[in-house]
């Protein structure tokens, strides 16, 4: 554990200091990443607002909270993509992965958790520019910030094992665009991304339990918005870590068989 930890905490070390030699570039990334959720709230807004001032128990500025929310959840749920694992892969840069004593997905996830710590600092100003805007109604309780913050790490686990999982199909074809695409596909339905679960149809409320998307979108922006009730956060806290531990084993049997077929020698 204590090599682990020491691992951890030297990639997540690197990559704060490399993230922060480039912020000008990180803040026009994350700044490109507001359009989405911003058309999203003016047209949810508008639609509020022609029907009576509410819909779907959001108002104008509630819908303002969970869209700024999402702007942090986006940003927490980054990970390293199946087109990644296809290039490493296919140039063979994975050999080098495989001289150390660890599996990849640990750099991947400790790599990519210091980019975190640097993109939440960022994200600070945006989050308050965008308050000033558009006035959004977030007065979350104490529980609710401490769910908050363990439900947004949680959820970049999920979203960086289940990408990974697609990743690993390069294993045995050459591209993976296509799984991607349907997983995106997917997420944007059942995830609470495109729109609050709330306002989608019961039975797809009901799908979205036993599907990842929820848990790496809709759940932590909905318990920081307030929406949630204690049962309902804890149970979602059990979710994430039952899918966490779920999908920690499948990533293991999966390697085992996909390693085999490994036969790059780089390029």
């Amino acid at each position: 554990m204590k090599r682990h930890l020491d691992y951890y905490l030297s990639e997540m070390r690197i990559s704060i200091l490399e993230q922060w030699q480039y912020p000008l570039a990180n803040y026009f990334y994350m700044i490109g990443m507001i359009a989405e959720p911003v058309i999203y709230m003016v047209v949810w807004s508008a639609v509020a607002n022609q029907q009576g001032g509410m819909v779907g128990g959001y108002t104008p500025a509630t819908f303002a909270a969970y869209y700024i929310v999402w702007t942090l959840v986006r940003q927490m749920n980054i990970a390293f993509t199946p087109y990644g694992w296809e290039r490493r892969i296919r140039n063979g840069r994975l050999s080098m992965n495989l001289l150390r004593p660890l599996h990849p997905l640990h750099h991947d996830v400790a790599f990519f958790a210091g980019w975190k710590v640097v993109n939440i600092i960022l994200w600070l100003p945006l989050a308050f520019v965008l308050s000033l805007i558009f006035k959004p109604d977030l007065n979350p309780t104490w529980l609710e910030g401490i769910v908050f913050f363990f439900a947004i790490w949680m959820t970049y686990l999920i979203r960086t094992i289940t990408l990974s999982l697609l990743g690993m199909v390069t294993f045995w074809t050459t591209r993976v665009s296509a799984l991607f695409e349907l997983y995106f596909a997917a997420e944007l339905i059942l995830s609470g991304r495109l729109v609050p679960l709330s306002l989608m149809p019961v039975w797809v409320q009901e799908l979205a339990w036993f599907f990842p998307f929820r848990w790496t979108f809709g759940f932590p922006i909905e318990v920081l918005v307030g929406q949630m009730t204690t049962y309902e956060m804890l149970s979602g806290l059990g979710m994430q870590l039952a899918w966490i531990i779920f999908g920690g084993i499948v990533v293991n049997i999966v390697w085992k068989f996909a390693i085999r077929r490994f036969s790059a020698v780089g390029g």
